[in-house]
């Protein structure tokens, strides 16, 4: 199965909320933290992981905090997860240095390296923006008996 790291979701989590921010200034760690009730510790982390692999830009001071290094469409969801989490991989052999006992004599190990492959083009080719540009679903209604209407004559 794969699955994203809570700290990859964290990243895109506040990926996506800077690019809504747009130009409308930077946020903090701990305003980030708040709005998606994340432990400002963690945040903190994730965000600086960012910033040191250039997908985020921080400035100090009581204005700072952190955006956007480059517009949304140039940050695939694949650079957010791989700064966080590293490579992806679908087995133990999928990275150079992972070779298990079974590597000479695997027939699944190319058709899953090619499946790796897929996966990370279509994490490549998801963008910020993309994510950006995604309407939340509509809040739950409760709902409503249907009145049929009937005119009698």
């Amino acid at each position: 199965m794969l699955r994203l790291s809570k700290k990859a979701d964290y990243a895109l989590i506040a990926m996506k909320h800077l690019a809504l921010r747009g130009d409308r200034g930077s946020s903090s760690a701990r305003e980030i933290a708040a709005l998606y009730d994340i432990p400002i510790e963690l945040m903190a982390k994730v965000l600086q992981r960012l910033v040191r692999r250039g997908l985020l830009a921080s400035q100090q001071g009581t204005r700072g905090g952190y955006q956007l290094a480059r517009v949304p469409a140039h940050i695939s969801v694949a650079d957010v997860i791989q700064a966080i989490d590293g490579p992806v991989t679908v087995t133990a052999c999928s990275s150079e240095e992972g070779q298990c006992e079974q590597f000479a004599k695997c027939n699944v190990r190319d058709p899953l390296w090619r499946v790796r492959e897929r996966i990370l083009t279509a994490l490549g080719e998801c963008t910020i923006a993309e994510l950006a540009a995604d309407i939340p679903a509509p809040s739950p209604t409760v709902a409503r008996p249907a009145v049929l209407h009937t005119h009698l004559t």
